[in-house]
């Protein structure tokens, strides 16, 4: 069966991801399938030195808690119209989405986020890596309108800006 994989982290672009991914399963009469990726703390490498299977017990645990977390703000008690399995994957993000979507048939939805220099500098973008590696069709979402202006207004109150009258009117 085709299925749709999405990305589900919490943030508003995925959330709108996993929204545009449950109508396009819709269209598709395909499954919907919502990835959170984990890694233990300190990554892989730092896994090396990790306590034992006990700690990357609990933190498989964290991350099926929060993807359930995740779906439950985006759909609440309204289901999303088609099946819908989550999956947790121990790997990078784009990683995991990219094996999970590994079929022709399928459809890979990703959120862009916002791309500030800043966070190109320190986080590498998912949406680039899915669209370089990915063996079937790639969607990016991009983020909301109202996203860029939320995001104006957490700068504004971190730098103590304050608000002028004259920026709300038409």
């Amino acid at each position: 069966m085709r299925k749709v994989v999405v990305g589900a982290t919490g943030t508003p672009g995925s959330l709108a991801a996993l929204h545009k991914a449950a109508a396009e399963a819709r269209v598709r009469d395909a499954e919907l399938w919502a990835v959170l990726a984990w890694q233990p703390p300190g990554g892989e490498l730092g896994s090396r030195n990790c306590p034992g299977p006990a700690a990357l017990a609990e933190c498989r645990a964290a991350a099926v808690e929060r993807l359930r977390e995740v779906l439950d703000t985006a759909f609440g008690a309204v289901h999303p119209g088609v099946a819908l399995a989550g999956l947790t994957v121990r790997a990078t993000p784009g990683a995991a989405l990219v094996d999970t979507a590994r079929d022709p048939d399928d459809l890979l939805v990703v959120g862009t986020g916002s791309r500030t220099v800043w966070r190109r500098l320190v986080r590498p973008s998912v949406a680039r890596y899915c669209v370089a590696h990915a063996a079937c069709p790639v969607l990016a979402v991009p983020p909301s309108p109202l996203q860029a202006g939320l995001e104006s207004v957490h700068r504004r109150n971190a730098w103590r800006i304050p608000l002028d009258l004259r920026e709300l009117a038409p």
